[in-house]
C-alpha cells in the first residue's frame, strides 16, 4: 500500500510517523519526504487504511492520510519511461561498467523476446564497444552493429559531481538507423518548392512534361532526365520522388561533377573504418545505404569517371555493393534518377560514357525544354520569381511594364530558368520604383550578355577565320538585338554606324 501523509511543517514529524510504522511492525519498502508531505510504501497490503489513520492520530500535526497509486519517484519514472517509449530511436542507459540500466520500447523491439532479460546485462554482449569509449567524458558518435542492423550511435556520458571532482557514472546511447539518418539529410536538402504542383508552365511542352512525370512516378524504374543547364532537372527529379510510393523515404542528391573520383566513390558507396588515411574510425555510410527505400539523384552523370561508371553498372545489376575498403556485401533498395545536360549518346560514341550504363539508366527518359522554347511560360515564371524576390528582400511586389515583359520573352536565356530567376532577383533588389521599366531590364541584361561574351568559348571545331568571325557576330547580335530592338539603338550600344548594323542583321537573318 502506498500512502500520502500530509502534515504540518514541524521538525521531527517524519521520524514520529516512521516510529508509528515501526511499532506496528509494518514493513517499509520505500519512503520519500517533502515539505509537509511524507510518502510511504508499506507491507502487507491488507492493512486497512482506517487502522493506519487511527495509528497516526497520536502524532501531532497530521492533517491527512490517503492511499495513492504511485510514489512521486515512481510517477516521475513512469512519465520518463512513457516519454522515452514515444521516441522512435532506440535509447539505452548504462552505468560506468557498461551494465544496462534501462531501455526504451524501440530498443526492446530490436532485441525481441530477450527484452525482459536485457536490464542488468553487459552492453557489449549486444554491441561491440570498447569499455574505454563508454567511460569517456566526451560525447562520441560512431557506427555500430546492433541486433544485426547498422546504426549510428550517439554516446553521451552521464557525469555526476563527486564533491569538487566530476565523475563519469554511465552513458546514454541513442541509436539512429541509416534510414533515419538518410531522412534527416534529405530534409536538410529539401526545399519547399519540390512537388509537381510547383512546376510552373502552361505551354504544351510543359503540360506533356508534367503528365509524363506523374506517369513515371508510379513506375519503379530508372529515369534519365536531359536538358540544358538551368532547366530544372533536380526539381523534376524531386517531383518524381514525391509523387511516388517512396515519398516518405529519403531523397538524396549528389552532383557528380562536384567531387573528384575517390571522394565521389566514398560518398556513393561509403567506406569501412581505416579504408584510407583520414577515414573516420568507424567508417561512413554512403548515399545508397542512407537512401535505402528511397531515391538517389545523380546529377551531371556524364562527369562520372569510366571506373565509377563500371562500379555503378555493377550495383544496378542486383543493387548489392561493398563499402570502400570493406568486405561485407550490402544491399540497398533505391531508385536511381540521373540527369545530364550533355548528349550521352554522342559521348558513348566517343567512348567517354559506357553504352551499357546508358541503356541501364535510360529505361525512362524525360527531355526538359529550354526556356527559349517555351516563351509562353515566361510571364508566369516572371510573376512568380518577382513575388519571391520581393518577399526575400522585404519589399512591395513591383509591377512590370509590357515593354519590359516583351524583352524577357524575346531574350534567348542561355542560362534558362536559373538565369531568369537570378536576373529578376537582382532587378527587384535594386529596384526603387513601383514598376519595372524597359530601361532597367535592358541595362541588366546587357551586363549579363557582356559577361557571357567574355567567357571562354571552345573554337576547336572552327573551320577558318571567316566562319569564326561569323559565329561571333551572330552570337553578339542574337544577344543584344532583343535588348536594343532598333538599328540606331544597337549601333549606339556597339559604337558603329546604324547602316553596318542593318547590313549585319540582314546578313545573319536577324532583321
Amino acid at each position: 500500500m502506498r500512502l500520502e501523509i500530509k502534515s504540518a511543517d514541524r521538525i521531527g514529524i517524519s521520524q514520529e510517523i516512521l516510529s508509528v510504522f515501526s511499532q506496528q511492525l509494518w514493513n517499509l519498502r520505500a519512503i520519500e519526504v517533502a515539505t509537509c508531505f511524507t510518502y510511504v510504501h508499506i507491507e502487507p497490503d491488507d492493512v486497512s487504511l482506517d487502522k493506519i489513520r487511527s495509528s497516526l492520530a497520536k502524532v501531532e500535526g497530521i492533517l491527512q492520510c490517503r492511499e495513492i497509486d504511485l510514489l512521486p519517484s515512481e510517477r516521475r519514472e513512469n512519465h520518463l519511461q512513457t516519454l522515452l517509449n514515444r521516441i522512435p530511436d532506440p535509447i539505452i542507459d548504462i552505468d560506468e561498467q557498461g551494465i544496462i540500466l534501462a531501455i526504451n520500447q524501440a530498443a526492446k523491439k530490436l532485441i525481441g523476446n530477450k527484452a525482459d532479460k536485457l536490464e542488468g546485462q553487459d552492453i557489449t554482449s549486444y554491441i561491440e564497444l570498447d569499455h574505454k569509449i563508454l567511460a569517456s567524458d566526451k560525447a562520441i558518435t560512431t557506427e555500430i552493429n546492433f541486433a544485426g542492423t547498422s546504426y549510428i550511435a550517439d554516446i553521451s556520458p552521464v557525469i555526476a559531481d563527486a564533491e569538487a571532482e566530476a565523475k563519469v557514472t554511465g552513458a546514454v546511447i541513442v541509436l539512429r538507423s541509416m534510414n533515419t539518418l538518410g531522412r534527416q539529410i534529405s530534409l536538410m536538402q529539401t526545399r519547399n518548392d519540390q512537388g509537381i504542383e510547383n512546376v510552373i508552365g502552361q505551354s504544351a511542352k510543359m503540360k506533356l512534361l508534367i503528365e509524363q512525370t506523374l506517369r513515371f512516378a508510379d513506375l519503379e524504374l530508372p529515369v534519365l532526365i536531359s536538358g540544358e543547364t538551368g532547366t530544372g532537372k533536380e526539381l523534376i527529379a524531386r517531383a518524381i520522388h514525391n509523387a511516388s510510393n517512396r515519398a516518405k523515404a529519403p531523397f538524396l542528391a549528389i552532383n557528380c561533377a562536384a567531387l573528384p573520383e575517390h571522394l565521389l566513390e566514398s560518398e556513393l558507396f561509403g567506406y569501412a573504418g581505416g579504408a584510407f588515411t583520414g577515414a573516420q574510425k568507424g567508417g561512413k555510410p554512403g548515399l545508397f545505404e542512407l537512401a535505402n527505400g528511397g531515391t538517389v539523384f545523380l546529377d551531371e552523370i556524364a562527369e562520372m569517371s569510366i571506373y565509377l561508371q563500371a562500379k555503378l553498372l555493377r550495383f544496378l545489376q542486383d543493387f548489392r555493393y561493398r563499402r570502400l575498403g570493406g568486405t561485407t556485401e550490402l544491399s540497398a533498395n533505391v531508385r536511381i534518377i540521373s540527369a545530364s545536360h550533355q548528349n550521352l549518346v554522342a559521348l558513348s560514341a566517343k567512348q567517354l560514357f559506357r553504352e551499357d550504363l546508358y541503356y541501364r539508366l535510360n529505361v525512362l527518359s524525360l527531355e526538359l525544354p529550354a526556356l527559349r522554347d517555351r516563351k509562353e511560360d515566361i510571364v508566369l515564371l516572371t510573376r512568380h520569381f518577382i513575388g519571391n524576390a520581393a518577399a526575400q528582400v522585404n519589399q512591395q511586389v513591383p509591377d512590370i511594364s509590357e515593354q519590359a515583359m516583351a524583352i524577357l520573352q524575346h531574350y534567348h536565356w542561355p542560362g534558362n530558368i536559373r538565369q531568369l530567376q537570378n536576373v529578376l532577383f537582382r532587378l527587384v533588389a535594386l529596384n526603387t520604383k513601383a514598376i519595372i521599366e524597359q530601361e532597367d531590364l535592358a541595362d541588366l541584361l546587357a551586363q549579363s550578355s557582356d559577361q557571357q561574351a567574355q567567357a571562354v568559348k571552345d573554337y576547336s571545331d572552327t573551320r577558318d577565320w571567316k566562319s569564326a568571325q561569323a559565329a561571333f557576330e551572330h552570337g553578339l547580335l542574337t544577344q543584344l538585338y532583343p535588348l536594343y530592338p532598333t538599328t540606331r539603338k544597337l549601333a549606339k550600344r556597339l559604337n558603329v554606324s546604324h547602316n553596318k548594323i542593318a547590313m549585319k542583321l540582314r546578313e545573319h537573318g536577324l532583321d
